[in-house]
């Protein structure tokens, strides 16, 4: 039995467009393979879970896995290796990932445990399985001649490949307009694994 493990970071919730998307694209995957499950992680309320002391002496200190400041992070790691597919849809703030997916990514991102390091160069533990990055913004910022600089795409895939995730596609919804949702169902469409 696959699974589906969907992301979903705008303070939006289920009414955002990305997952309105996000969840068409989960319809197909479970209408291939009804045996296929999904996981939905809504990331909005971990940002009343910050980063704190215990958590970072764990990491400093090279605790063991199941130390109790561990906990939330072993979760959200589980759930990531458990997953066959991963969607991630997230709003861009200020250029780059909302801080609730930055707050996923400090505990989920952890030496030791998802990712190593030899001499100097970070690898990745997880096992490689297709990914799909849904992106919103209130204006263009993949498009050539976009105003707006995008430091999310860049960031998120260093993320993901340190991770171990590599199989990684990005789709844009730029922009309020009807016709922002219509260009990115086009680009799922052309995708083998998520159309």
């Amino acid at each position: 039995m696959s699974k589906i493990l969907l992301l979903n970071a705008s303070p939006y919730g289920d009414r955002s467009r990305g997952h309105a998307l996000a969840m068409e694209v989960c319809s197909t995957l479970l209408a291939r393979d009804p045996a296929t499950s999904l996981i939905e992680r809504d990331l909005g309320p971990m940002s009343h879970q910050p980063i704190i002391r215990d958590y970072a002496d764990a990491i400093i200190g090279r605790q063991d896995h199941g130390v109790p400041a561990f906990t939330l992070s072993e979760s959200l790691i589980r759930e990531l290796e458990d997953s066959d597919h991963l969607i991630i849809t997230t709003p861009m703030h200020n250029f780059t990932v909302p801080a609730a997916l930055k707050l996923w990514i400090d505990y989920v991102l952890r030496h030791g445990r998802t990712f190593g390091n030899r001499d100097g160069v970070k690898f990745g533990l997880l096992q490689d399985r297709p990914t799909l990055v849904i992106v919103t913004s209130g204006g263009a910022v993949a498009q050539p001649g976009a105003l707006q600089p995008d430091h999310l795409t860049d960031y998120l895939r260093d993320v993901l490949a340190t991770l171990g995730i590599s199989n990684v596609r990005f789709v844009y919804i730029e922009g309020p307009a009807d016709e922002a949702m219509t260009a990115a169902r086009r680009v799922i469409q052309g995708d083998p694994v998520f159309r």
